[in-house]
């Protein structure tokens, strides 16, 4: 087959709906189809029994995941107007961490009838927050032994990981932890039923198990002793209930089994990639291979991910782990828990139909929404407090008010947030000296991306690429299929050729969206309110469930220019 007619597939996995993104190995489109989950999110009542569901609880169904990512690769490949055969690699992103107890056969827990009304074995979405008490009492512990592990968490483990999930389950449902026979990631799980095998043969990705699950190359999951002193229940959770091989996104897990290739419409003996979480996929997707560039994807919440040749432990970063994002660098993580999901909860608790009026009303604001401040914690702070306990609010409100200087205060906070994200890079020693940002909102909402450039004083490139993820899972479905079939001969070499931005190619130019210097003037004075609030709800123990905690006054410092 020619070159020019090979194609690559990326199966992104978002948290209401699968998106199908077909690209040739030049990174251009050839058809996309996007499914909805039939039952979205389970938030309200478990759909076997109809029980009302706690208010952090965040469920899915798993079979959602295989019928929709069948009906997306179907209306694909028809888009497309091409043959199953013409795909030469398939790759997968997924929500992360979303998890699930399963069988040694693969059949999740929760479709078993035994446990078909425990809502503790159904699959939990990313934003599941029923675990913390078991956070705390892990974070607690790991500091008290003075694990090694934890300074790679900057020093804290957040409540949507692996094991709090876990634990969660055991200390609430101790029948479902002891039937399970598997505990893995959503996405490890996908990939599983496209390439089958047993439970110990099972591809699961480094990227998922190094920043949601504590591990490491050099030395593996906390151990034993760890676990036992946490629970004696989980002493051997990860020797009993934790099999299979750990690899790399972009190395091949396998092929499409008949049964798989037959749901997706492809052919069986395709490859496919082990999976990788669907932030991290938006750095090949944006087309980023070189250290100490911040990539942005930005959607219902913000994932920020940066490689580095160096190794640095820095407060509140949610991982770093080698070849987590990339190989021959050490990726970083951090997050905002809550942006578009914020935006949207505005939107809709002011009544409006859509953000085309509040985007319109809040562009007519001048920066710093007329005295109206925000903190954006509306789903907990991911970096730097790794607090899903804190709330945020809204001050300096008046009668003269509208819903547009709400909405824009909220724009500026979530700015202000990735600011001290980027300040905390800085004073570890890791510069970000150039800044991409990806997925859907910086396409659709260019009020917010002048905002950034502005708060952060830098300017910011926008990817082409509409659907970075997507494009990225395309990106590792072809570096597993080898050089042979592709040409590639490393990661940067793949990554240059489907994703970098070219001038020539219309498709391909990026928007430069420069910092504005009256603004960023202006919006010194918002930062330094931002920290100072951040300071006194956090650090006092404000709108924290009750609980008062005192943290360091120097994790709230902002820094002066």
């Amino acid at each position: 087959m020619p070159q020019a007619d090979r194609l690559a597939l990326g199966l992104d996995f978002g948290t209401e709906s699968v998106r199908a993104l077909l690209v040739d190995l030049t990174g251009q489109e050839r058809g996309a189809a996007v499914t909805a989950y039939p039952h979205g999110q389970i938030v309200d009542r478990l759909p076997t029994t109809g029980e009302k569901l706690p208010a952090e609880f965040a469920l899915q169904h798993p079979g959602d995941w295989l019928a929709s990512a069948g009906r997306s690769v179907k209306a694909a490949l028809k888009k497309a107007g091409a043959s199953a055969d013409q795909v030469i690699g398939v790759g997968v992103d997924f929500t992360s961490c979303t998890m699930l107890p399963a069988l040694a056969d693969g059949t999740p827990l929760c479709l078993t009838e035994q446990f078909r009304g425990e809502k503790y074995a159904w699959p939990k979405l990313w934003k599941h927050h029923g675990a913390v008490a078991e956070t705390e009492r892990i974070n607690r512990l790991a500091a008290e032994r003075d694990e090694p592990w934890l300074p790679r968490y900057g020093g804290t483990i957040g409540l949507e990981w692996f094991f709090p999930k876990i634990y969660e389950t055991l200390r609430n449902a101790p029948q479902a932890y002891e039937a399970t026979e598997v505990w893995l990631e959503a996405g490890d799980w996908f990939v599983w039923q496209l390439v089958g095998g047993s439970a110990c043969d099972l591809p699961r990705s480094t990227c998922q198990a190094g920043y949601k699950a504590m591990w490491n190359a050099a030395t593996g999951y906390p151990s034993r002793e760890f676990f036992r002193a946490l629970d004696r229940r989980m002493e051997k959770v990860v020797q009993d209930k934790m099999p299979g091989r750990l690899l790399s996104p972009g190395e091949a897990a396998g092929e499409l089994t008949p049964a798989a290739a037959k749901q997706l419409g492809l052919q069986p003996g395709t490859v496919v990639s082990v999976g990788t979480i669907d932030a991290h996929a938006g750095v090949p997707g944006a087309g980023v291979a070189e250290p100490n560039t911040l990539v942005m994807v930005l959607g219902t919440s913000s994932c920020h991910m940066l490689n580095a040749r160096e190794e640095r432990m820095i407060p509140g970063v949610a991982g770093v782990v080698e070849g987590g994002i990339l190989p021959g660098m050490f990726g970083y993580e951090t997050g905002q828990a809550a942006v578009g999901d914020a935006f949207d909860w505005l939107r809709r608790t002011v009544g409006a139909r859509d953000f085309r009026q509040l985007d319109a009303a809040a562009a007519a604001i001048a920066p710093g929404a007329d005295g109206v401040l925000a903190i954006d914690w509306l789903n907990g702070c991911r970096t730097p407090l790794m607090d899903g306990r804190l709330k945020g609010g809204f001050f300096g409100l008046a009668l003269g008010h509208e819903p547009a200087h709400l909405y824009r205060a909220l724009i500026e906070a979530t700015a202000c947030g990735l600011r001290w994200i980027v300040e905390l890079f800085a004073d570890a020693g890791v510069p970000v000296k150039k800044l991409v940002a990806t997925g859907g909102l910086p396409h659709h909402n260019p009020l917010l991306v002048q905002i950034y450039a502005d708060i952060l004083g830098k300017p910011i490139t926008v990817h082409p690429a509409k659907h970075g993820p997507a494009l990225g899972a395309a990106i590792l479905g072809a570096m597993a299929a080898g050089k042979q079939a592709t040409g590639f001969s490393s990661a940067a070499a793949a990554v240059k050729a489907m994703a970098a931005p070219r001038e020539d190619i219309a498709e391909r130019r990026a928007k430069i969206v420069t910092p504005q210097r009256a603004a960023s003037k202006a919006y010194e004075q918002v930062y330094r309110q931002y920290r100072e609030t951040a300071s006194w709800i956090a650090g006092n123990g404000q709108m924290h469930h009750g609980v008062t905690e005192t943290r360091r006054a120097s994790e709230f410092e902002p820094r002066r220019r």
